[in-house]
């Protein structure tokens, strides 16, 4: 393979944006004269220490959102290596839901084996400890952070000199302007604080080490360039089967060398074998595992966004309305990656809804991305970093951008964690073509750098905090998410739980009446939502309050009427219901009526629907003693009293051993009496 060494072409003089990231002779132009800028140890060692402290905060966490599908309740990770077989064998859900046909619970199921076995070997060595899992999580990503300075500084010494390692002050600059913003950028909290995350590090540490050997395998030959190009491969399958979105390096890996390396369009092919063959073995795997299709629309707004609720149908969106809709959530990535003021694990249905052609954010959403389309075409022959910025850009984005395939959610802010590193390049080519305006213009440029780096920095360290657990996070992102049906349905669900662990009743009352309203707010945005019936029926039955239970488990029944869960609440709450008028007709013919006959028969019909009610046999017990047939009140209450101890149970059973001429039996309860509170 012969390398180009054709100058690289002349910079534009226009005066437009794509004109402000066009790249000259860096070592020539570049006023920066202090060795700190080209000394590479230094900055990979802030680079790595700043990722690290920036996220210690997520240390002392507990696991959250999706970490219950991947590691905590996941049947193949929990079992350490003795799962990884079947983590290779089945789709990524099957190992939470326990059951086929969940592989296509979103669209085209999901397949990405790597980070559960990773799971799988931590628990192995460690356990269920999520201190381990954040731990590496931020481990993995401070390599990431170093690695994207390092690649992006031996690109731009291929890009601007001949010679190559050729370490100049504008080159360091660059990458280590674009690195740091990488390593402080809030919109990463999701993917480092989220133990879940770890899918979206190495599916970029891979893709990003694959490139690395690529080229470590482009400048050797002999064994050394077959066992880089094998490493290259290797970690680019790693890549895939950590997340799908690393297959687009097969079409990032070409525009490397011919923007970089600048070598002819035909001899790009060689470096890409690796990438190629790396992507064939996982869709041949993927495909034999869980099948070839990567698109399968659900008809469920909870798992495909862009379908709409008329008449009490699910309705698919008409093409201009998916279209506009997508074009919007384009629109607000590129704004997360400006301004990442507010950031939500959430934008599930409502809180992106519908948004027409005319509205306005769609309309600048659109101009942005056809002026960012024309830029990257019209330099694209010069070779122009911003072109390239801008084809990465799009190519890491189009995997999750709903236009290729659907992805089951509108947007997430994981999605932009490989996106970002084109933003990052972007920005830091900007103000490298600040800094070159002289002395004056470098002060400007390093204080432009240092006000974003902190900015950023002061927001992921505040975000990190609202990772903690699932009750702090739904219950923070709720406020942002307000129109989402799930977050609304997650908050009730989390105050439920927390509700049920409480020892004061008005307390916990108060709690499971926040729930109800959560709730029903989640059913008032998604009246077809069958979750939040269920958990509303759950609400209900802690608070006493069976018919209204009664009447939700009903509800999410009419939208699933093979929801087994609420089936199952059902039967239970209408069986209590059933048991307490029971008890109520019993305690009314024994304590009002005194008759005990009719009490006795009422409590036995209870006892025979709740075989396991202690306090069912207190009461018969007690009519058996009352109507002065001690043999069987001591019987029953014998019983009871081997579900809970009662004090009053057992006073009325050494009553009922006295009667029958047994002192000893009589004294031994009596003790037992005295001890019981």
């Amino acid at each position: 393979m012969s390398k180009n060494k054709s100058k690289k072409p002349s910079v534009s003089n226009d005066k437009i944006i794509a004109n402000t990231v066009e790249n000259a002779a860096f070592s020539s132009e570049t006023p920066l004269k202090s060795s700190f800028w080209v000394n590479t140890r230094l900055h990979a060692i802030i680079l790595f220490v700043t990722a690290f402290l920036l996220y210690a905060n997520t240390l002392q966490h507990q696991y959250a959102l999706d970490d219950a599908i991947v590691i905590t309740q996941n049947m193949f990770t929990t079992e350490g290596v003795k799962g990884i077989g079947g983590i290779l064998k089945y789709d990524t859900f099957y190992g939470f839901f326990k059951e086929e046909g969940k592989a296509n619970l979103v669209a085209g199921g999901r397949y990405r084996p790597f980070t559960l076995i990773m799971f799988a070997i931590e628990n192995q060595l460690f356990g269920q400890k999520p201190f381990v899992g954040h731990l590496f999580n931020i481990l993995w990503f401070a390599v990431t952070c170093v690695l994207v300075y390092l690649l992006l500084l031996k690109l731009l010494n291929y890009y601007s000199a001949d010679k190559k390692g050729e370490h100049t002050a504008g080159n360091t600059f660059i990458a280590f302007a674009a690195a740091l913003l990488f390593t402080v950028h809030p919109i990463h909290t999701e993917v480092v604080a989220n133990i879940k995350g770890r899918d979206e590090i190495i599916a970029l540490l891979g893709s990003l080490s694959a490139v690395w050997f690529s080229l470590k395998a482009f400048d050797n030959q002999g064994v050394k360039q077959i066992v880089y190009t094998f490493l290259a491969f290797v970690l680019s399958f790693i890549a895939v089967m950590s997340k799908e979105n690393a297959i687009t390096f097969v079409v990032i890996v070409p525009l490397i060398y011919w923007f970089f390396v600048k070598i002819n369009w035909i001899d790009t092919v060689k470096p890409l074998i690796p990438f190629a063959l790396s992507a064939l073995a996982f869709i041949i795997l993927r495909g034999a595992v869980i099948g070839y299709s990567f698109g399968d629309v659900q008809n469920e707004m909870l798992n495909n966004p862009y379908i709409k609720i008329v008449n009490n149908q699910y309705i698919p969106f008409e093409t201009g309305e998916k279209m506009s809709t997508i074009i919007y959530t384009l629109g607000k990535y590129i704004g997360l990656l400006i301004f990442p003021i507010t950031l939500t694990h959430d934008y599930y249905p409502n809180h992106i809804s519908l948004m027409p052609f005319g509205d306005p954010i769609v309309t600048l959403s659109l101009v942005l991305h056809i002026a960012l389309l024309y830029f990257m075409v019209k330099n694209w022959q010069k070779r122009s970093l911003l072109s390239f910025s801008l084809a990465f850009y799009f190519l890491t984005l189009s995997i999750v951008s709903n236009l290729v395939f659907p992805v089951g959610t509108h947007m997430a802010e994981r999605f932009i964690f490989m996106p970002s590193v084109a933003f990052c390049l972007i920005f830091a080519l900007f103000l490298e073509k600040i800094l070159r305006g002289g002395t004056g213009k470098m002060q400007m440029a390093l204080g432009i750098l240092l006000a974003v780096v902190a900015l950023f920095s002061l927001k992921t360290f505040t975000r990190n905090p609202v990772w903690k657990d699932d009750y702090t996070l739904f219950s923070a992102d709720v406020t942002t998410s307000d129109n989402s049906a799930k977050v609304q349905c997650a908050v009730g669900g989390q105050q439920i739980d927390k509700a049920v662990k409480m020892e004061d009743k008005t307390q916990r009352a108060a709690q499971l009446r926040e729930a109800v309203e959560h709730l029903n707010r989640s059913i008032q945005i998604h009246p077809n939502y069958k979750e939040p019936y269920n958990l509303l029926g759950n609400a209900y039955t802690h608070l006493g309050e069976a018919t209204n239970a009664v009447t939700a488990y009903k509800n999410a029944l009419k939208i699933d009427p093979n929801f087994k869960v609420a089936q199952s609440n059902l039967n239970l709450v209408a069986g209590n219901a059933q048991v307490q008028e029971l008890k109520n007709l019993g305690l009314d013919a024994g304590k009002t009526k005194q008759d005990f006959d009719k009490a006795i028969g009422y409590f036995k019909q209870a006892l025979a629907l709740a075989p396991d009610d202690a306090q069912i046999y207190s009461y018969l017990g007690t009519c058996y003693g009352m109507k002065g047939d001690a043999k069987n009140a001591i019987e029953v209450l014998e019983k009871g009293l081997k579900l809970r101890e009662d004090k009053q149970d057992a006073v009325n059973l050494s009553q009922s051993y006295r009667v029958l001429g047994n002192g000893e039996k009589a004294a031994e309860w009596a003790t037992k009496a005295a001890g019981y509170k």
